[in-house]
């Protein structure tokens, strides 16, 4: 008779317990944090190395995304310290490499094509309700109400630059998805009204120049008109190609181009340089300049009056090598395996790093992000990172975002600024995904042409 009592109450505590235990595995399943293998793995081909990295640094745009909104933080801490309280502030500019960054996931199988539609889905729907000034969001957004975070006193309205970083991305995700299922066409529909919807012209301020800012608030106070040259070329580009507000084409050669003073002829360690770069004069500016441009906008064959940007921005690349390998400077650790000045982190808070501003703090991005216009120097960069400075350097999204061996200073900490072109230009050296996608647009093609520009589509 015990024996029986005992079975049964064995059998019920059975039937309780075991769906309980199972709900609970499946929530834990389901709140997992991403837990790669961070061992340094030896004698991995470049190909394998390259995908690991990309893997892994696409990460900060999945795993490590702001949870609300789905969309890329302007930061991430390991230790989980944030002294401005922004954990959960969004970068615009971040939220577009991330879109990207996503879509490369999505075409390497990263995660599975229902995940991707829905993440992407997610940041759409957080971008469609969050401020807006005149069709263009803010610098920083609270991830978890849509409104803007002020980046400045007077910055606190639309920011042209940063939305055009989304705008670039938004013309990919329509065209990867526009002739899919209806789904997918939903979410290429949506991605085509939001960036339609951005007024570049209105933020002429009547003027043939675009503005950086303009707030409610301050309206024009932050007076910042945008001539290059320096990384907002794809503004004006995504400006002219606009079919609901888009700009003549002088506002781009008055403007931008100013009037033509924007060329410049010069040799640079070697290397010839046909564009004047701003606070630079006969030098080159920190290496995102060569990229955040370009993550869509495909240089190859890219030429105006101006200059071959294809040349102008591999030379830019060479000449920040080589004055990395001659190190005028003498920092410990500079060298063909060891270079790449761009802003980021910084042992003097953050800074531009540049030929003209360098600390002795190298920032992995800025080789990894110039993979297409130097293959062979970059790969030694990734290879050295990797599997000499290992951990010192190398996280769970992928490498951190700067370090300096002179000041033995490895900060565990990310920027989503200098993660997401890693991604996006390690794709477009692999398989020019994203130079394919946003070259392949009609808007865009219209608008290069209104331009005078020459290009691949």
């Amino acid at each position: 008779m015990q024996k029986i009592i005992l079975n049964k109450i064995t059998h019920l505590l059975i039937v309780i317990l075991c769906p309980i235990l199972l709900f609970a595995s499946c929530v834990k399943g389901k709140n997992t944090s991403y837990d790669p293998d961070l061992s340094v793995k030896k004698n991995l081909s470049d190909i394998e190395l390259l995908d690991l990295v990309q893997k892994q640094t696409f990460q900060y745009f999945w795993d490590g995304a702001e949870p609300t909104s789905g969309a890329g933080r302007e930061r991430f801490h390991l230790e989980d310290v944030y002294p401005e309280n922004d954990k959960n502030t969004v970068a615009t500019g971040a939220t577009g490499f991330g879109l990207m960054a996503i879509l490369s996931g999505i075409d390497r199988n990263y995660v599975t094509k229902k995940e991707g539609l829905e993440r992407l889905n997610k940041i759409l729907d957080f971008l469609s309700r969050a401020d807006r000034f005149h069709g263009a969001w803010s610098h920083w957004i609270n991830g978890e109400t849509g409104k803007v975070r002020p980046f400045g006193q007077k910055d606190n309205g639309g920011d042209l630059v940063e939305t055009s970083f989304v705008a670039q991305a938004l013309v990919c995700i329509n065209e990867y998805y526009k002739n899919g299922t209806e789904p997918e066409k939903a979410l290429a529909k949506k991605a085509d009204e939001l960036w339609k919807g951005i007024d570049f012209d209105w933020f002429r301020n009547k003027q043939n120049v675009l503005y950086w800012h303009w707030s409610p608030e301050y309206n024009w106070e932050m007076n910042f008109p945008v001539k290059g040259y320096n990384e907002c070329l794809i503004m004006y580009v995504m400006a002219a190609s606009s079919p609901t507000h888009s700009i003549p084409a002088e506002v781009y050669h008055e403007g931008w181009a100013r009037g033509g003073a924007i060329k410049a002829n010069f040799d640079l360690y070697g290397h010839h340089i046909p564009l004047d770069y701003q606070g630079a004069k006969n030098s080159v500016g920190p290496l995102f300049w060569a990229h955040y441009s370009y993550l869509g906008l495909n240089p190859k064959g890219l030429k105006d009056r101006y200059a071959d940007y294809w040349q102008n921005n591999v030379n830019q690349t060479l000449a920040i090598h080589d004055y990395c390998v001659a190190n005028p400077k003498k920092f410990k650790g500079y060298g063909e395996n060891s270079w790449g000045l761009t802003a980021s982190y910084s042992v003097k808070g953050y800074a531009a790093h540049s030929l003209q501003e360098d600390y002795g703090v190298i920032s992995p991005t800025a080789a990894i992000s110039s993979i297409p216009y130097t293959p062979k120097e970059s790969m030694k960069v990734i290879r050295h990172l990797y599997e000499d400075l290992g951990d010192k350097v190398w996280g769970k999204y992928g490498f951190y975002d700067a370090f300096s061996e002179t000041d033995n200073w490895y900060p565990k900490r990310y920027l989503g600024i200098d993660q997401g072109p890693m991604v996006v230009m390690i794709e477009n050296y692999r398989s020019g995904l994203l130079w394919k996608l946003f070259m392949g647009n009609k808007d865009v093609q219209n608008g290069l042409k209104k331009l005078d520009f020459q290009f691949q589509p």
